[in-house]
């Protein structure tokens, strides 16, 4: 009975915490976009997080944006965090149809976005995340005034 009450209290840990930290252009193919997304990572558990992979979509206005995958592997430590780095492509497409979608509501000035994604382990198939908030444009957005 003992044992079993501790292997039930290993299995209610907090969900990570997840935001972006940094996005950093790379060099495209053709019309597609491609760019770098920093993820920092906290881990509010007292076991650490192995990892050997990395999956994330990135979606605007409540439609599918971006998506992309690295074989990076890593820990994030126990009450600690980790920055992780996964390159996003944003096909032509989706990038037009976004495009479209800001000029036809450039009055609002922002735009709800929501990352999912999932640290991939072994055993178990890993961990989920997700972070959502609103993406807000400068003054007279992209467009103009």
């Amino acid at each position: 009975m003992v044992f079993w009450l501790g292997g039930c209290a290993g299995l209610s840990q907090d969900p990570l915490r997840v935001s972006v930290a940094g996005i950093e252009p790379l060099q495209g193919e053709g019309m597609e976009m491609r760019f770098n997304v920093k993820l920092r990572v906290q881990n509010p558990n007292d076991a650490p997080v192995e990892f050997s992979g990395v999956s994330l979509q990135l979606d605007l206005n409540g439609q599918s944006f971006a998506s992309g995958v690295s074989d990076q592997s890593g820990v994030v430590p126990r009450f600690g965090e980790a920055v992780i780095v996964v390159p996003l492509t944003v096909p032509a497409f989706a990038a037009v149809r976004q495009a479209f979608a800001f000029a036809g509501s450039a009055q609002a000035g922002s735009f709800p976005y929501e990352v999912r994604g999932r640290l991939a382990s072994g055993i178990g198939g890993g961990t989920r995340f997700v972070d959502h908030g609103k993406l807000s444009l400068p003054a007279g957005g992209p467009l103009g005034p």
